[in-house]
């Protein structure tokens, strides 16, 4: 079995619990994935399997692609990426069909996704700076004042915290459990929010941390 999927993030959702409770969750479409290419150590050095996802239009799809795709007996497919196996004798065949169903409820996952853009934003929103005095005609309310630098080093430190460009990033939720599925129309429901817009792409797989198995909490 696969460690992961590659789906997307359709928005959020309340689920009420039968003693009360309210848990804030959010929905993502996971899979279906084909089998795109089985990477072995003979032929690559480690063993992975490469999955698509989101089936594409033909002329959207460069000629070296459009021949890996028919050469795995898949159609064409907007994304790709590689995941581990779980176990290392379990096999796959170029073309299988892999859906949301190799997880369960009460699985924790960790989810990629790539967060919103923000645009330039300034230190105080950028990095959370606590701004200048406004009072007695201060002119620096929201500038970041001095950094530090005079004769030596006659540089900026990399690293500076200063104004630039927010977010768009790659982001990791690691420890997120899976409060529902739905095989049928390839839903999950994890509990908590996930980066990334509406539509954004995620990866979801099964958690780093500790063994991966249904959680109690």
């Amino acid at each position: 079995m696969l460690n992961g999927l590659i789906g997307k993030k359709l928005g959020m959702t309340q689920l009420f619990q039968e003693d009360g409770t309210v848990l804030i969750g959010t929905i993502l479409e996971v899979g279906p994935c084909h089998i795109v290419q089985k990477k072995t150590e003979k032929t690559d050095g480690y063993i992975s399997v490469q999955v698509g996802y989101e089936e594409s239009k033909s002329q959207r799809v460069s000629k070296p692609l459009a021949g890996h795709f028919k050469k795995a007996g898949v159609p064409p497919l907007k994304h790709t990426k590689e995941f581990a196996m779980k176990s290392k004798d379990e096999d796959v065949e170029l073309g299988d069909k892999i859906d949301v169903g190799i997880f369960k409820e009460g699985d924790i996952v960790d989810i990629t996704g790539t967060s919103k853009g923000k645009g330039f934003s300034g230190t105080i929103k950028r990095h959370g700076f606590s701004g200048q005095p406004k009072s007695h005609g201060g002119m620096a309310r929201r500038r970041p004042g001095s950094i530090g630098q005079a004769s030596y080093p006659s540089r900026v430190w990399k690293g500076m915290k200063m104004a630039g460009h927010m977010g768009s990033e790659k982001n990791t939720t690691q420890g997120i459990r899976v409060i529902k599925i739905d095989i049928d129309n390839n839903i999950m429901i994890v509990k908590g929010s996930v980066p990334g817009p509406n539509g954004g792409l995620i990866k979801v797989k099964f958690t780093t941390k500790g063994s991966g198995v249904s959680a109690t909490s």
